[in-house]
């Protein structure tokens, strides 16, 4: 009540202090947000816990004091700050606003800022800060959390998010920046600052320009029968997505009317996940099969992922997961490479990569292909500067991905672009329909020719943090103390990694490769039938996923039986690890 201007949120303290909401109180003011794998994302709504202005300001403020002491050119290099549609009436929290407020608090230190005049896809911002030599970006979107959600994603100046140490460092220094500035309220300094000017035309043109990189036929995209269905669910990738397709001279795709402006309430759909499936792409696929198009591209809100539907007969269509989607992206990157690549030695500088709770498939393809396969940890943050690293050594990456559909094509972004990815599998589908193929038969292919590899993902829903420790508290002492399981529903564990704690025993000094991630919850088990399963505690959302993977040999054939296996050992593995009903955990099937 001391630090914060904003009316509406010093309201709903108020209230809950004259109701005696002691347990709504604490909940919200007796911690702050974490940088998680995607930055600060909550609730909008008043408390330190929450995404607010107070909050904004103080993130702000932290990162200032952070950027001061680590860039000594700061003040020429600047900020780029960027935002999404969302926004929250109650609480007067509207990403525009957030983001003018993020920039006011530089302008006031004299930090120049590129503000963007408008709304833009996320990837806009790492890619601006990798162009105009900034220091570092903000940008302000919660993706595709649901409408009562926002968030704060930080970019370092390699254009990649924050990782350690700079995200704990970061948080020092908001502990340490608490009270506001005197003008860290002046949500109107970036209209009239001279330090303050938009990036818009130029970082646009310029991602545009890039984009013709990944572009390989753009004669058959010019005379493709093919039509394509977009929607931008509610979100800011309609116009994005539509420029990209000129550059790679299709015709515009079909926009699904009702979703392609923004909402900020995502009006037309349960939510604004498009990794849900068919469920919320109903508008989508009926629009499709009314103007007779075959694929539908689906970015989610801050246009950052790309959900993908295929129609293989009329009024049936499938819905790729991220997986699926890429292994033919993965195949589709490769094949270009290599028609302007003949020499087989500039295959030892080639890599991809994928999070440890991604399908193996990019792994299968580089141990039968001769490139180079790298994991990491969950979260682009981690693959983008990876990648950095690789590409500063002189090394070429192809592809990276996680398997909640999100996709890095080239390097020109480091972070995941749907905007990019939905142009590429229009390429690729116009391709494929030059030789009589669909996604879904080359999908097939690829699984003949490197071994099916069946994934099952899903998540169960937990509010109560408490419960979250205490199901894999339970993991690491099952069979008494410091022990882990050694079976799961009759399938026996042969190996256990914990990056929680570090632990790996099929290491020889049992001690993970990855990094260890004390603040965030993962377990991966590996069975004796060679099913890997992940049971991990989300960082953006209150899920619990669980992710299970079987790894067939080329030829193998008999997928029924393998989906069969694979679905007793995810049901085992929810019931006997996770115990949903004892802990009131809220089932979901993606």
């Amino acid at each position: 009540l001391l630090l914060s201007q904003n009316v509406h949120t010093r309201e709903q303290i108020e209230t809950l202090l004259r109701e005696g909401q002691l347990g709504e109180l604490r909940a919200r003011l007796g911690s702050r947000m974490a940088f998680g794998t995607a930055g600060l994302r909550a609730p909008m709504g008043a408390g330190f816990a929450l995404i607010n202005d107070l909050t904004v300001i103080q993130s702000t403020q932290g990162m200032y004091r952070y950027l001061e002491r680590r860039f000594p050119d700061l003040e020429r290099r600047g900020v780029v700050v960027g935002y999404d549609t969302r926004g929250a009436v109650a609480s007067s929290c509207s990403s525009k606003r957030l983001a003018k407020l993020t920039a006011a608090v530089l302008l006031s230190k004299g930090v120049p800022v590129y503000l963007f005049s408008t709304y833009v896809p996320t990837p806009f911002v790492p890619y601006g800060v990798k162009i105009l030599g900034a220091a570092a970006g903000v940008m302000i979107t919660a993706s595709h959390n649901p409408k009562e959600d926002n968030g704060y994603k930080v970019y370092w100046e390699n254009g990649a998010q924050i990782a350690s140490p700079h995200d704990k460092e970061i948080l020092r220094c908001i502990e340490d920046s608490m009270e506001p500035w005197t003008d860290s309220w002046k949500e109107n300094l970036a209209d009239s600052s001279a330090l303050c000017s938009d990036p818009l035309q130029h970082v646009c043109r310029q991602y545009m320009e890039d984009l013709k990189l990944l572009c390989f036929h753009r004669e058959i995209n010019a005379e493709t029968p093919m039509k394509f269905v977009h929607t931008a669910f509610h979100g800011v990738g309609h116009a994005y997505v539509h420029q990209a397709f000129q550059v790679f001279g299709f015709p515009p795709p079909i926009p699904v009317p009702e979703q392609k402006d923004p909402d900020p309430e995502f009006s037309t759909v349960s939510c604004p996940n498009p990794e849900e499936g068919a469920s919320v792409l109903k508008l989508a696929l009926r629009l499709a099969e009314k103007e007779g198009a075959s694929v539908v591209l689906a970015t989610d809100p801050d246009a950052d992922r790309l959900a993908v539907a295929e129609q293989y007969e009329k009024g049936q269509w499938k819905v790729f997961t991220g997986n699926e989607l890429a292994a033919l992206l993965g195949w589709w990157m490769l094949s270009n490479w290599r028609q302007r690549h003949t020499d087989p030695a500039d295959l030892d500088r080639v890599y991809m990569l994928a999070t440890t709770v991604s399908s193996k498939i990019l792994q299968t393809i580089a141990d039968k292909e001769g490139f180079h396969f790298q994991e990491t940890l969950p979260g682009f943050k981690w693959i983008g500067n990876i990648i950095k690293e690789l590409t500063d050594k002189g090394k070429e990456v192809l592809f990276a991905f996680e398997e909640s559909i999100g996709f890095m094509c080239g390097t020109s972004v480091l972070d995941k672009d749907g905007v990019s990815a939905a142009v590429v599998v229009a390429e690729m589908a116009a391709y494929l329909e030059t030789k009589n193929l669909t996604m879904s038969q080359q999908l097939a292919n690829i699984y003949e020719i490197y071994g099916f590899h069946i994934s099952k993902t899903s998540y169960v829903v937990c509010h109560d943090p408490a419960t979250v420790k205490r199901i894999f508290t339970r993991l690491r002492n099952f069979g008494g103390q410091g022990q882990y399981p050694r079976a799961c529903g009759g399938y026996d564990i042969t190996h256990v990694r914990d990056v929680t704690t570090g632990y790996d025993s099929s290491q020889h000094d049992h001690k993970s490769v990855l990094p260890v991630t004390k603040s965030s919850q993962m377990i991966t088990f590996t069975f004796q039938n060679g099913i890997m399963a992940t049971l991990r505690a989300s960082g953006t959302e209150p899920k619990i996923k669980h992710y299970a993977e079987f790894c067939a040999a080329p030829g193998k054939s008999d997928v029924s039986s393998l989906k069969q296996e694979l679905c007793r050992l995810t049901d085992a593995l929810v019931e006997d690890f996770l115990e949903p009903d004892k802990n009131n955990l809220k089932r979901h099937s993606v």
